[in-house]
């Protein structure tokens, strides 16, 4: 096999081919020799960057949760509205971006939550991981759902944090819904259920 000067390249090529196959075939499906037989590199090179199958995982799991950083931000850049002008606007628009690429996408769904539903008992390292992503991504909408109420756009007579991790939950139990049904309506009727009915403020707290 051809050498490479670039030290990044085969552990960068080795992700690459571990995200693909944890993604099709989830983790205890994929062994280490199918990881570098998809990367293209000897099996023994696999230990020379990761201490374990379970740290190598780890690591995929979190450039997925960069990856989903990365998309938010770029959602909330490319949105018609500011986050300051009309954050209802922004989840809005974030989350049909996401409903797109889950459409398109050659084998929906979400790593974090198929991860969390096999290996979150097996593995501390990556529960620990799992657990931390997914608080960073209940403060990203709970930052825009906080913005929200102060518009009025959100009910206000709950944490913005809780509504953040109700939602979270919908989304990730609509995806697996998705990946049974093969249809992306499980997503959109999440979207407009919390968007447009469990989060709009009733008419007294608009009154207050």
């Amino acid at each position: 096999m051809a050498r490479t000067a670039d030290k990044t390249d085969i552990p960068h090529r080795l992700t690459e081919a571990g995200y693909t196959l944890f993604t099709k075939l989830g983790y205890n499906a994929t062994g280490i020799q199918q990881i570098t037989d998809q990367a293209g590199v000897p099996k023994g090179s696999f230990y020379n960057h990761f201490d374990s199958k379970e740290a190598f995982a780890a690591v995929i799991i979190r450039n997925y949760v960069d990856w989903v950083h990365q998309a938010w931000a770029t959602c909330v850049e490319e949105s018609p509205v500011r986050p300051q002008d009309d954050p209802l606007g922004v989840m809005r628009h974030i989350f049909a971006r996401f409903i797109r690429h889950h459409e398109q996408a050659a084998t929906p769904g979400c790593l974090v939550g198929n991860f969390a539903a096999e290996v979150a008992d097996s593995s501390p390292m990556c529960r620990a991981v799992l657990a931390t992503a997914m608080q960073e991504w209940r403060a990203l909408l709970g930052g825009l759902l906080q913005q929200a109420q102060q518009k009025g756009q959100v009910r206000r007579d709950a944490d913005p944090a809780a509504l953040a991790a109700f939602f979270w939950d919908a989304w990730e139990g609509a995806l697996l819904r998705m990946k049974i049904e093969h249809t992306s309506q499980p997503l959109k009727d999440t979207v407009q259920l919390m968007l447009d009915q469990f989060f709009v403020p009733d008419s007294s707290s608009h009154a207050n």
